[in-house]
């Protein structure tokens, strides 16, 4: 199989992280996925879809799967180009899908944003009656524009961009003394950075107030940007914070693994947060904000959700994950089954292998 992939992201690249581990799962069953990126940026797009031209000849019969986000093929997020690739590749005599890592439009408030969001609507439609497998990580009865989801369909989960870390050999009971570490990993681009960080310090500030010796760990996607904020937003709070950056994918499995908890506040908690699932694949309780997740894979995990930015419930939440063993070992447990069940790789592999119809050999 080919997974197709349009513009490389930076610092990190979720898209073919998914696509490295999910061909690790799948080589393991007897089934190769290689990747091919159109190379836009390089390029440009005439040429790039040139090349996918001459490429996709050696594709007659076999599975493509285009890697879709919006960003992934229009650098400002008109992404007309996916399906210009789709209709190449089966054109091609290939056998074409797509997986859906996002299912809606942009929303924003200027005219230029509605413009954008009718023009992605538009591509996701034109992609899915093209594809002769769409495969979204949201359940199909949450999308909205597929009023009558038909059989072609499938809802496979995503699961975290991480290698899982070895099981925990101590639990929370056993750690008397010891700050209770609180991760929060990969925060926002302004201006939603700065609500994250009001309500994780007013969170955190009542329990560090009453005793509690806490540990808040910061690391991935935005938080070397966010160093100043991230001090300015504890400054006055008797809690330990240590920014940890961008780190290796095997780095960020030790650190969430050895973890107590993390925060998820960056919206409302969806199937498709990227931050909840490897925390979940690092076996954490998380405390998230309700509104997207309830009657999902999610909702099976150590997951403890609270109404959208209700900061006190937040807090009472996480007071009770870090005081109480039993209610963190429940939680643990929950995440560790939740990640075998659903959001293992083996466990995605098997999924796309049925819905593909796919033999290893």
């Amino acid at each position: 199989m080919i997974a197709l992939l349009g513009r490389r992201d930076t610092p990190t690249d979720g898209l073919e992280d998914y696509c490295t581990f999910l061909g690790e799962a799948l080589s393991r069953r007897g089934v190769e996925l290689q990747k091919f990126r159109v190379d836009c940026a390089e390029k440009g797009w005439t040429r790039a879809l040139l090349q996918l031209w001459r490429e996709a000849g050696k594709w007659r019969g076999q599975w493509v799967l285009l890697q879709f986000t919006s960003l992934a093929w229009s650098r400002r997020g008109f992404p007309f180009a996916a399906l210009a690739a789709l209709l190449i590749v089966r054109s091609r005599g290939a056998r074409v899908g797509v997986v859906y890592h996002e299912s809606l439009g942009f929303e924003g408030r200027r005219p230029i944003d509605r413009v954008r969001r009718v023009c992605q609507l538009w591509v996701l439609r034109g992609l899915y009656k093209v594809a002769e497998r769409p495969v979204f990580a949201d359940p199909l009865e949450t999308i909205p524009w597929l009023s009558s989801p038909s059989a072609k369909a499938v809802s496979i989960p995503i699961g975290g961009n991480l290698p899982v870390p070895p099981p925990r050999t101590e639990n929370l009971g056993s750690r008397n003394g010891v700050p209770r570490v609180v991760a929060i990993y990969c925060v926002s681009e302004p201006p939603y950075r700065a609500f994250e960080l009001e309500d994780i310090s007013r969170c955190v500030a009542p329990l560090a107030g009453n005793g509690l010796k806490i540990k808040m760990v910061f690391l991935g996607r935005g938080t070397p940007e966010s160093k100043t904020d991230i001090e300015n937003a504890f400054r006055e709070i008797p809690v330990e914070v240590l920014n940890l950056g961008i780190r290796r994918a095997e780095e960020v499995s030790q650190i969430l693994g050895d973890a107590d908890a993390m925060l998820c506040v960056r919206g409302r908690l969806f199937p498709r947060r990227g931050s909840a699932l490897a925390g979940i694949t690092c076996g954490l309780p998380i405390v998230a904000y309700a509104g997207a997740a309830e009657g999902t894979p999610l909702a099976e995990a150590g997951v403890e959700l609270v109404p959208y930015r209700d900061v006190a419930a937040l807090s009472r939440s996480l007071g009770g994950i870090l005081t109480d063993p039993e209610r963190w070992r429940d939680l643990h447990l929950r995440s560790v089954d939740a990640h075998e069940k659903y959001f293992s790789w083996d466990s995605i592999a098997d999924r796309f292998a049925t819905a593909l119809g796919v033999k290893g050999t």
